[in-house]
């Protein structure tokens, strides 16, 4: 395998993980984007330019996450390596539950795929595999890949992902607050067993809420309610289970975005304004803590586009 060209931009946008009862296996592509430019260059080494999130934070060289992914994608394909100059516009908080880090995966092996002669070599399924690889779960790398909402699972031969249909009175709102919390925390609080009662329960409602994306979102309420790893969780993030809290008691659809502490909110268009008063009335009281966005939904997934020569 030789390289195509040398120059290309990746857009991979946020994603929500879980969607309240579908742990580990539901998500949703949001429209809010890491946007990176990379260059092949003659030189060996990697340096990598942020702007946004995660400035002055993240390593800027091999260590580089978006680096990791590409260059072990380009080792899987059988390419050459080469010295990389990486530009990166980040609009992902990190931190926050918002698929940061498998969206920074998803975007260096979908840069390698753009980079390489055959990008077919690097199919989704490839691609989705690679990234489950990092990340240790694809419920966050699926929709970063697919867009649109998808559901994600393991076999003994590997991860598998389908995506399914949004409704179109489906809205999602985001809450993002100022601070974070690491993964390996949210993860770390989380009990090896539940009652079978809350299983079953989860399984219910996971069912439940496929149907209520798709088509019927008069559900969602209902769909979102979780009993398996929220509850477990409220320690670690006590300001999101209390906002979470009210929203639902206001009759919103609010859940934990992925390990959080952002909240997702699955509202309905057709509800107008109502939804925007409620959440505006539950900030008011939190003062600039939180950020609110209404992002849509993503319906590509990462896309890419080669900008330099072809070789």
């Amino acid at each position: 395998m030789r390289l195509g060209t040398d120059h290309v931009r990746v857009a991979v946008p946020a994603t929500s993980a879980n969607l309240g009862p579908g742990f580990d296996a539901l998500g949703l592509a949001l429209g809010r984007y890491d946007t990176i430019e990379v260059r092949a260059l003659g030189s060996p080494g990697a340096r990598v330019e942020v702007e946004g999130e995660g400035a002055g934070e993240v390593p800027d060289g091999e260590e580089h996450l978006v680096v990791r992914a590409l260059r072990a994608a380009i080792d899987v394909v059988g390419a050459p390596q080469t010295g990389l100059h990486l530009l990166c516009d980040n609009r992902i908080p990190h931190g926050r539950g918002l698929g940061s880090s498998a969206g920074a995966v998803v975007a260096g092996i979908a840069a390698a795929r753009a980079l390489i002669a055959d990008p077919e070599a690097l199919d989704d399924d490839l691609v989705l595999a690679l990234a489950t690889e990092f990340e240790g779960h694809p419920d966050n790398a699926a929709p970063a890949v697919l867009g649109g909402a998808t559901v994600s699972w393991l076999t003994p031969d590997g991860v598998r992902a389908r995506r399914f249909a949004v409704h179109d009175d489906v809205e999602p709102w985001v809450l993002v607050p100022h601070e974070r919390l690491a993964t390996s925390r949210a993860r770390g609080v989380l009990p090896s067993q539940v009652p079978h009662a809350d299983a079953a329960f989860n399984a219910g409602r996971a069912a439940l809420l496929v149907e209520a994306l798709s088509r019927a979102p008069e559900l969602l309420f209902d769909a979102t309610d979780d009993r398996l790893h929220q509850g477990y969780r409220s320690g670690v993030m006590a300001a999101t289970a209390e906002l979470v809290g009210e929203l639902r008691g206001a009759g919103l659809p609010a859940v934990v975005s992925g390990a959080g502490p952002t909240v997702l909110v699955l509202a309905r268009a057709s509800d107008g304004d109502a939804s925007r008063v409620a959440l505006d009335d539950a900030l008011r009281s939190r003062g600039d803590a939180w950020r609110l966005w209404r992002p849509g939904i993503d319906t590509s997934g990462v896309r890419t586009e080669r900008l330099g020569v072809r070789w």
